[in-house]
């Protein structure tokens, strides 16, 4: 579909397709910038999914984290056959999601750490703001590179269409189970009042496929949704004492017992430091530091990059 959309946003190329919308490279011909419009299906405003539309449109316009995808307008199109659609116009995150990416295989333990970490700083916000996300899965986290020249992905989680307020209406019947089957959690898979603790246990689902490069629950929709209410899922001893006690209390079927997405965050975060501390030593106070055959003012032993921030003198140099 090429489209020309509030008279301002012209559709380009189709980026993808799910159940209840399609995502469009476009170009905002207001600003000159590109763009990605996720354009509804058409619908009705007594019908489901409306009301997630809806509801994907009021969270988005609330919600500003570096780890979610930013919404910068919406509004409703109507197409040559007279029927209308919604559709939102989010910042363009020029990369594949993270599913596309583990079709490579599984990643580095530093690169996993420092995903999740991101991943639980995102996850913390919005838990901070009332809302569970409710389908963390790959396919709804976008990776990307800071600039040309940046040196790791990072990633943007989105698609918060059946996402809600913990305190709202929900949008959907009760009782009714939302999400991927490969990630649900267990209160998912029964139907259950969910909170933040679902959106943990999703979280270590993904780390673990991450780290092994298989689903911990893989099959046909049904056999992977009852699966773990009878098992939790294998975590190899081989990950490590860190990742196995991380992994199993993320996965606990009990949801009391998951750590809170900060508490994952600080972890991680703290695993992901001490592998670039140990790939970076910081050398004696007293020794110049040599690059390349040169040798650097001494200074006071803080690195910013290359770049060697001297302490403070220990009296102030006379003046002549």
């Amino acid at each position: 579909m090429e489209a020309l959309l509030a008279d301002r946003y012209q559709t380009l190329d189709l980026l993808g397709v799910g159940g209840a919308a399609s995502v469009y490279r476009a170009v905002d011909r207001n600003l000159g910038r590109a763009v990605a419009i996720k354009v509804f299906n058409p619908t009705t405003s007594d019908d489901d999914d409306y009301r997630r539309q809806h509801t994907e449109t009021m969270l988005l316009s609330t919600l500003n984290h570096p780890g979610l995808v930013t919404l910068h307008d919406a509004g409703i199109h109507e197409d040559a056959e007279g029927r209308t659609a919604g559709f939102l116009v989010m910042e363009l995150v020029d990369g594949e999601d993270l599913r596309q990416l583990l079709k490579r295989g599984p990643l580095a333990s530093e690169d996993v750490a420092q995903l999740g970490a991101d991943l639980a700083d995102a996850l913390a916000y919005i838990h901070s703001e009332g809302v569970v996300h409710r389908d963390v899965k790959p396919a709804n986290i976008l990776m990307y590179h800071s600039g040309d020249n940046g040196t790791r992905l990072y990633p943007k989680l989105t698609d918060f269409g059946i996402a809600r307020m913990v305190e709202a209406t929900m949008a959907t019947a009760v009782g009714a189970t939302i999400g991927t089957a490969n990630y649900l959690s267990p209160e998912q898979a029964k139907g259950d009042p969910l909170d933040a603790h679902s959106d943990i246990y999703s979280l270590g689902l993904v780390l673990l496929e991450c780290l092994t490069g298989e689903k911990a629950f893989p099959g046909p929709v049904v056999e992977a949704a009852l699966a773990r209410l009878l098992r939790d899922p294998e975590v190899p001893d081989e990950l490590g004492p860190e990742w196995t006690g991380l992994l199993r209390s993320m996965t606990a079927r009990d949801p009391l017992r998951r750590p809170g997405a900060h508490e994952v965050a600080l972890q991680l975060r703290s695993r992901s430091d001490e592998h670039v501390e140990a790939l970076h030593p910081t050398p004696p106070r007293d020794a110049p530091r040599t690059i390349t055959g040169t040798v650097d003012v001494i200074t006071g032993g803080v690195f910013t990059g290359n770049v060697r921030i001297p302490q403070p003198p220990g009296r102030a140099p006379r003046i002549r």
